[in-house]
């Protein structure tokens, strides 16, 4: 409950959009909220189902479907996804502050329908691209706002905690969706099988948000008036300083944005060319769906402790030794061969991501107050996905020229080098006892 004065307060001071009326009946924290933040998690799952839809069938209809034989070409989807998901970041972060989480989720849902049947009735590879682009629009606006809506929900002690059962939500169902895809690819063909299935997904996710989910902006404006962080601004930044900022002169943004941009590089990279590692080694389809399994499905599973633990271990060093284990898994990858090797070093690389991706979020969190909070967010989430941007290219370019294990290698020692840089720079964000203690 909150006083009168207090709901006053919530109302002049912060310019959220709609307005926040009445805040009687809010409170901040996960067990004050468990059932919205369930139902986010929900949602939030339906939304990596879509991703996991793709991440065996793909680069294998660019080969069987269009006769594509250039690796650089075979994954321009993946380029293009990043792309339209890494603006629309920047979108979403606008977006939730001033026109409302919840409507910000449906316009995405609403995005997400026609992907699956361009996929199904697709005359040429260059549709599929299109649709991706499609869908990295819907992945912007509906992952970024579940995730703004679970840290508005949860208030500033638990970040860490929220952060993690969201990833963990949506990266087991990315697992989850990607073995399936493989099953009804190997029963109805590599397109029909997983489009009629992400279409089912895309209604539900849709229904869901219109009918059940709710508007939190209320919750991030009592945490304004409540637990005033030592952030960047008092005032709302500019996007155009938020970016700025990122690049270089503040610590925790820019360390955070490009440890994020490293990471999805490797995602990009296991997306993309460790379908087709394992299919070249002579796996069957179904083998190779159940060993591209294995690195979400850890990732998103170890996610429910290792967001915990940045709660009370704080940020940094488990960013450090996530990036560096991410980085020894993918050489590992690169350098061996055969089943029990490559599933050895695909836990290793859950794990790694495990450590980071939420961790990443939580600090972010931390960095911006409440009432600017979706655009940090889009900044950060703008530049961790234009790392599959680079890890296409990149990935493309050394595979067509030197091979698989060399382009797979080289992405390894950049994930290395990135850990190296956020322990030089980044200062922690996170104190004891859940007290932000960073201004960078």
């Amino acid at each position: 409950m909150t006083s009168r004065a207090t709901r006053d307060a919530v109302g002049a001071a912060t310019p959220f959009a709609p307005p926040v009326r009445d805040t009687r009946d809010l409170q901040l924290g996960l067990a004050a909220n468990w059932r919205q933040f369930t139902l986010l998690l929900v949602v939030n799952a339906f939304v990596g189902a879509m991703v996991g839809l793709e991440r065996v069938v793909l680069p294998l209809v660019a080969k069987s479907d269009f006769g594509i034989a250039s690796a650089t070409a075979a994954l321009s989807f993946i380029a293009t996804f990043g792309l339209t998901k890494a603006l629309t970041n920047l979108a979403a972060g606008w977006l939730v502050d001033r026109g409302g989480r919840r409507s910000t989720l449906v316009i995405g849902w609403l995005l997400a329908l026609p992907v699956p049947l361009v996929i199904l009735w697709a005359p040429s590879w260059w549709w599929i691209v299109g649709a991706n682009a499609l869908l990295g629009v819907n992945q912007g606006l509906a992952w970024s706002t579940t995730v703004i809506m679970k840290i508005d929900l949860v208030g500033p002690r638990r970040r860490g905690l929220a952060m993690g059962l969201n990833e963990c939500a949506g990266y087991v169902a990315v697992a989850l969706a990607a073995l399936a895809s493989g099953a009804v690819a190997a029963h109805d063909g590599l397109r029909a099988g997983p489009a009629y299935l992400g279409l089912a997904i895309a209604i539900s996710g849709l229904l869901l948000s219109v009918f059940f989910v709710r508007e939190t902006s209320g919750h991030a404006a009592l945490e304004e008036v409540h637990y005033p962080s030592p952030a960047l601004d008092a005032q709302r930044p500019t996007l155009t300083r938020l970016l700025g900022r990122s690049l270089w002169s503040h610590r925790g943004l820019f360390s955070v944005s490009q440890a994020g941009l490293v990471n999805n590089l490797n995602d990009g990279l296991a997306w993309g060319v460790f379908p087709l590692l394992f299919v070249a080694a002579g796996l069957s389809l179904r083998e190779s769906s159940a060993m591209a399994v294995v690195y979400p499905a850890v990732w998103g599973i170890c996610q429910l402790w290792t967001g915990a633990l940045s709660d009370r271990w704080g940020r940094k060093w488990l960013i450090v030794v996530g990036m560096g284990v991410q980085g020894i898994a993918l050489v590992s990858i690169a350098v061996t061969r055969g089943l029990v090797a490559w599933s050895i070093a695909l836990v290793a690389l859950g794990v790694g991501t495990a450590l980071v991706y939420p961790t990443l979020l939580a600090a972010v969190g931390d960095i911006a107050r409440p009432s600017w909070r979706g655009a940090a967010i889009g900044v950060y989430r703008f530049w961790r996905d234009l790392g599959y941007v680079v890890g296409a290219l990149l990935a493309g370019t050394i595979a067509d020229a030197f091979g698989i294990a060399a382009a797979i290698g080289a992405v390894g020692a950049m994930t290395v080098a990135s850990g190296l840089l956020v322990a030089v720079r980044f200062t922690e964000t996170r104190a004891v006892g859940g007290i932000e203690c960073s201004r960078g």
